[in-house]
């Protein structure tokens, strides 16, 4: 059932439902979460569960203030720190050094754990209705069926899971995509997973330069998997039923105009704009704004499942660094 997230009844409601080991759909300004109590391995089977997910592949603990961190984390780097006392509440996970025998199964049996502060007024309204009663954080990933499109409204949650959980509405997500994550367990910042928060502004906000993967591996001779494993970032991810295909404006004209008023069961996403010649072709276009194009990306695939589109032309994001959220999630949709 879906319930306001503005009624505190509805808050307490929730609480309740996480302090005896259910499952609740709870708003962010990323996406959705499916959350439990997070201390709770039992709990958290629920969402492996749920959502069809690998019991090793780590989720996020939401937390409702910094003060939380020490239940979980055995460490805090200076650069960690200044990272949270930056963008806390936001959209960043941060993952530390995990406290032993705590939160084991919401950490995938790893020795490090992910942390994150969320920036909505309901998610923070549950995380400290859920600390009144003892949850010192919830476990939140996506609300989603594994590998799937995030949901960035309760109504896609629903769609989901049904009426039998329950889900608190906080309305359409205002960053729609998930968020940063910054492994902080190796001495220096690596950025596991992009999102809106840029590689320069993390830098600036930690005092020192932000390393990505390749960088990391480049520089350490490590391997890929030296690396905590983290949230959303397996190669395909995010993948709608239809078929994603990245290509060029000037490649989606020409197929566009090979295919002419027989092109049907597909749909356009880009910001060119194209000639089409069939009424059976949904064009949407995508915004100039990296923001903009982030806030409402899942919500456009999500729209053109429900049509029942069969392929997805997208064009590929500008070069900039703004757009490397975004980019990442498209190129993990095309490669499912």
């Amino acid at each position: 059932m879906v319930l306001p997230g503005s009624d505190p009844s509805a808050i307490a409601e929730a609480a309740r439902c996480i302090q005896s080991g259910g499952l609740v759909g709870f708003p962010t300004e990323t996406v959705y979460g499916l959350g439990a109590d997070a201390a709770s391995d039992a709990a958290v089977a629920g969402i492996f569960a749920a959502k069809g997910r690998p019991a090793d592949h780590p989720l996020i603990v939401h937390v409702a203030s910094a003060e939380q961190v020490a239940a979980y984390a055995s460490a805090i780097p200076p650069f960690a720190a200044r990272l949270m006392q930056a963008f806390w509440p936001g959209p960043l996970t941060v993952i530390l050094p995990r406290r032993a025998g705590v939160a084991t199964a919401t950490a995938g049996g790893q020795d490090s754990i992910g942390l994150r502060c969320p920036n909505h007024p309901v998610a923070l309204a549950f995380l400290w209705a859920c600390l009144e009663r003892g949850v010192t954080g919830v476990a939140g990933p996506s609300a989603n069926r594994f590998g799937r499109v995030s949901p960035t409204t309760a109504q896609h949650v629903q769609q989901e899971f049904g009426d039998g959980l329950l889900v608190l509405d906080g309305g359409p997500c205002d960053v729609g995509i998930e968020s940063s994550i910054v492994d902080c367990t190796r001495g220096r910042p690596v950025l596991l997973r992009p999102g809106v928060l840029t590689r320069n502004q993390l830098a600036a906000a930690c005092g020192e330069a932000v390393l990505d993967k390749d960088e990391l591996v480049a520089e350490a001779g490590a391997t890929p998997r030296a690396a905590p494993r983290a949230s959303g970032t397996l190669e395909a991810h995010y993948a709608p039923d239809a078929k994603v295909r990245l290509m060029n404006a000037a490649g989606i004209q020409t197929a566009l105009d090979l295919l002419g008023p027989d092109a049907a069961h597909l749909a356009v996403y880009a910001r060119s704009v194209v000639r089409i010649q069939s009424d059976k072709v949904l064009y949407r276009r995508m915004p100039d704004d990296a923001l903009a194009t982030a806030q409402q990306l899942f919500a456009v695939l999500r729209e053109f499942d429900a049509k029942g589109v069969k392929l997805i032309w997208i064009e590929p994001p500008p070069p900039d660094v703004a757009w490397d959220g975004v980019r990442d999630r498209l190129a993990r949709a095309a490669a499912s």
